[in-house]
């Protein structure tokens, strides 16, 4: 069962939940409630300072959230790296972004290749979505281990069995030329073949 109408109820009413990703298990709060945040910083024990990534479902929720998409990062979201396991560092345009991002110069934004986690993603638009471990700590491969490991419990967990613990990709699109900061999943070889 993929427990999708269960995962969507949970972080609309504002809870906080773990489950698998196409990468590594992940937390998911709604944006839009504030104590739910704050409840994903706490089970982290995650810096304030440290801001959380964003999951959307396509490209077109981009725009909305006051996204400037660069050549560099259209180029990479056009390609078949997206949706996949690479996330892209964009800034912001200045003429609007919705309150939640206000204060943010730039954020990290992914559109995973994950059935359920898009269908979700559908339903409840853009959420912010951080590895599922302590700060700073490994990511384990396993629900039972990340429990064990978090500040706390999440409201709802989806035990999807192991997963790998190698994170996306990440690229700095904001800069030019865009910067690799974390390789991940995607190799070097094949981020720089869609940049040049």
């Amino acid at each position: 069962m993929n427990r999708i109408a269960e995962i969507v109820e949970c972080l609309v009413k504002g809870g906080v939940v773990l489950l698998p990703t196409d990468t590594v298990y992940g937390l998911a709060v709604s944006p839009n409630f504030e104590a739910s945040i704050d409840r994903l910083f706490a089970l982290k024990r995650r810096p304030r300072n440290v801001n959380l990534p964003i999951m959307v479902s396509s490209e077109a929720e981009l725009a909305p959230l006051g996204f400037e998409i660069s050549e560099a990062a259209a180029r990479l979201l056009r390609s078949p790296l997206i949706p996949g396991s690479l996330t892209l560092a964009m800034g912001f345009r200045s003429d609007y972004r919705p309150p939640w991002l206000e204060g943010r110069d730039e954020a990290a934004v992914r559109i995973p290749n994950d059935d359920r986690l898009l269908a979700v993603l559908r339903q409840t638009g853009p959420l912010l979505v951080t590895s599922a471990n302590a700060h700073s700590a490994e990511t384990p491969d396993n629900v039972e281990e990340i429990l064990a490991q978090l500040d706390g419990a999440p409201d709802l967990w989806i035990d999807g069995g192991t997963l790998r613990t190698t994170a996306s990709t990440l690229v700095n699109c904001r800069v030019d030329p865009p910067v690799i900061e974390r390789l991940g999943v995607v190799p070097e070889a094949e981020v720089l073949k869609y940049l040049s």
